[in-house]
């Protein structure tokens, strides 16, 4: 079944940003209209340019939405945060910076976050989740499941490319277990965009 959904227009209205408490210390976002998809994409995708490129990794993006209140809790990108977490090896992908920001913001571990995301927390992320790591360590797939029913949405940009990882079932496993997932990569100048800054880092046509 086609689960991509139509993007909506941005909003014409702008109102000053919100602001977050991460880390103890606060975060501004943008004011995104409800329900605007692409509008949020491009946030992540914001979020991914502040990467470092590389050959040996993609630049990713991701935020973590309050959909009912239509709130940023928490943004992050590849390589953002410090690598080898206590009891957590290897380095950390976009998604799992969102997590570990809004554990740091109440004091508990990204592995505890479920008892704090507001009822209806959706994800955002450039790329599709990995299902797999080079290095053994821990997915974002095993990540978003493991916070059980506290993610109801993730958003994705672009399936992951085979560059790495040759077949990733990201978001066929999020799909079976519940997770209801929404491609977007049916706008060609969001895809590009996307792909661009993924790659960055990349000699890409050889």
């Amino acid at each position: 079944m086609d689960r991509r959904r139509p993007l909506e227009k941005l909003s014409s209205t702008t109102c000053a940003p919100h602001p977050t408490v991460l880390s103890r210390k606060m975060v501004s976002h943008p004011d995104i209209a409800p329900n605007d998809h692409k509008a949020y994409m491009l946030y992540a995708l914001d979020q991914a340019r502040l990467s470092l490129p590389s050959p040996s990794k993609f630049c990713v993006g991701a935020a973590l939405v309050d959909a009912d209140k239509n709130e940023v809790l928490s943004t992050g990108y590849s390589e953002e945060l410090p690598r080898d977490r206590p009891s957590d090896p290897g380095s950390t992908h976009a998604e799992h910076c969102c997590f570990i920001k809004v554990g740091d913001g109440h004091g508990i571990s990204d592995f505890d976050i479920a008892k704090v995301l507001p009822t209806n927390t959706v994800l955002y992320t450039t790329m599709e989740p990995c299902n797999e790591r080079l290095s053994g360590n821990k997915t974002c797939v095993e990540r978003i499941l493991g916070l059980g029913d506290a993610i109801k949405v993730v958003y994705v940009g672009i399936r992951e490319p085979d560059t790495f990882i040759k077949e990733n079932e990201g978001i066929k496993r999020l799909e079976a277990a519940g997770v209801k997932v929404v491609l977007l990569d049916d706008d060609e100048d969001l895809r590009g965009k996307i792909l661009e800054v993924t790659f960055a880092g990349h000699v890409r046509g050889k």
